[in-house]
């Protein structure tokens, strides 16, 4: 004791705290390195963000699921396949959960079920209409979906471009944007909507997905946070411009400074 009273203070106590922190930080570190992206995929959160550290998440009953880019496209293609009854890839370490969600929707209601974070592309070449009406880039994109969901009613571009139609300034004029109908507005096909929707979001990164709007919501490559929003639709009581009875997809422009 001091002549005060009070007990000194033990000098090494904030080394002995930092180094702790320290040590600790390293086997979180190392524990990353030998498990690798699986170690954070599965994670379930309850908040409103992104499951930390994952780079797609799933709302499920029991909370938010992490997935890794690669099986997000896994899951959204397996259930896409396995709705028209084709053959779906292999879907082992996903979290049942997911594929439920994915298939099924949200209970008594279609909607947003899966979000991932956004990545557009600041390098890509600018491109013209080809005969097809599109871009070498939307054409790309529409064969994918093709090969997924195979035949599909198809809008919003043709032969030689459209001038008219859709909004000032659409993507459609630049044969960037593809409208694809699920007609009439009904329950199952706003579920199948929904399917094509979690597809295009998980594959956005490979196939230069910029915009995806669907049932009044949209999801956008230029948001980090990769979460669906509301979807102001110039005329609230017209069921197409709110996009509900069409998916609507659109690629980057591309060309100088990250054109959209």
């Amino acid at each position: 004791m001091t002549a005060t009273g009070t007990a000194p203070r033990d000098r090494r106590r904030p080394w002995r705290s930092l180094l702790t922190l320290v040590l600790v930080l390293g086997l979180l570190a190392g524990a990353a390195v030998l498990l690798g992206p699986g170690l954070l995929s599965g994670l379930r959160t309850g908040d409103g963000g992104l499951t930390w550290g994952a780079e797609c998440t799933v709302e499920t009953a029991d909370g938010e699921v992490g997935l890794d880019r690669e099986e997000a496209k896994r899951a959204t293609t397996a259930v896409a396949l396995a709705a028209r009854g084709a053959e779906a890839p292999d879907t082992s370490g996903i979290d049942e959960a997911v594929l439920r969600r994915l298939a099924e929707g949200p209970p008594e209601d279609a909607g947003a079920s899966l979000s991932c974070r956004g990545s557009a592309a600041g390098d890509l070449p600018e491109e013209q209409l080809t005969g097809s009406g599109l871009t070498p880039r939307a054409q790309r994109l529409r064969e994918a979906m093709a090969g997924v969901f195979g035949e599909q009613s198809l809008g919003g571009f043709a032969p030689g471009g459209v001038g008219r139609g859709h909004g000032e300034e659409s993507t459609h004029y630049d044969g960037r944007a593809i409208d694809v109908f699920f007609r009439p507005v009904t329950e199952e096909n706003r579920r199948e909507g929904w399917l094509l929707a979690h597809w295009l979001v998980a594959h956005a990164e490979d196939l230069d997905v910029q915009y995806v709007i669907f049932d009044d919501r949209y999801w956008s490559a230029h948001s980090s946070r990769g979460r669906w929003r509301d979807y102001d639709a110039p005329d609230p009581g017209n069921e197409i411009l709110r996009h509900l009875d069409h998916v609507h997809v659109d690629v980057l422009r591309g060309g100088p400074a990250g054109r959209s």
